[in-house]
């Protein structure tokens, strides 16, 4: 008769493996927004700047432009106003810098910096 060793997790094995994944849900539900609406952004970018109608780089019809998608898509991390726009060639490049701090627990914060730009 020979002896089977037990397999399986201990209690403290998987309290520590439930504390790790909460953290890093916790995370994902925090932090997952900012990156979205930054995603966001350089998408209504890109949509600008492919646009023939704004080759011309009138920043009156860009800002217009993008408070209108701004709008449907609920992006308030930045205004039209934050948006730097550059001629380059026959067409326009858009950027914007900015930064979000996010609370996370008691006195913890993250501090996002993002970029997003129409390349």
């Amino acid at each position: 008769m020979s002896m089977k060793k037990e397999a399986g997790v201990s209690f403290s094995g998987f309290l520590m493996w439930c504390i790790i994944f909460a953290f890093g849900a916790l995370m994902g539900m925090k932090l997952g927004p900012a990156y979205v609406e930054d995603q966001t952004i350089q998408k209504h970018f890109r949509t600008i700047a492919k646009d023939s109608a704004f080759a011309s780089g009138n920043r009156r019809e860009i800002e217009a432009a993008f408070t209108k998608r701004a709008e449907i898509d609920r992006v308030e991390a930045i205004t039209p106003k934050d948006i730097v726009v550059t001629k380059v060639g026959d067409g326009i490049t858009l950027s914007a810098t900015y930064t979000q701090r996010i609370p996370l627990v008691y006195n913890v914060s993250a501090c996002l910096d993002f970029n997003p730009t129409s390349k």
